[in-house]
């Protein structure tokens, strides 16, 4: 998966969007931040999430942070490999770390996401 293709929000997560539906996760800088990651909170199936709401949390050796929906829609899969081996989301966050796969109920919503270039000039305008 290109980076190019994906879409970030500020709170650090990517989505990946293709005929109506987004695989998410957090972003190679959240994971960094985070460190170690040892225990990953995710919905249930078929919950449905608004824009910006907590879908669940990610708890490091430094710290637990909340996941934040980049999109409204439904959750169709949640990434189970994660409950035995949370340390995917640090060795591999664009793949093998994918968090949950959402069903886009306004797929418009994707506009209001950053592309991979908007993305690191926002990591570089919040450095320093």
């Amino acid at each position: 998966m290109s980076l190019e293709g994906l879409r970030f929000t500020k709170d650090h997560e990517w989505a990946a969007v293709q005929e109506g539906t987004a695989v998410v996760g957090i972003t190679d800088y959240a994971q960094k931040q985070l460190g170690d990651v040892v225990f990953v909170e995710l919905p249930a199936v078929s919950r449905t999430l608004a824009q910006g709401e907590v879908f669940g949390a990610v708890e490091s050796v430094k710290a637990v942070s909340d996941l934040f929906s980049p999109f409204t829609g439904e959750v169709i899969e949640a990434n189970h490999a994660l409950a035995d081996s949370p340390q995917l989301i640090n060795s591999d966050p664009y793949h093998e770390g994918w968090m949950i796969k959402i069903r886009l109920a306004k797929p418009e919503e994707t506009d209001t996401l950053m592309s991979a270039e908007g993305y690191e000039r926002f990591l570089e305008g919040n450095k320093g």
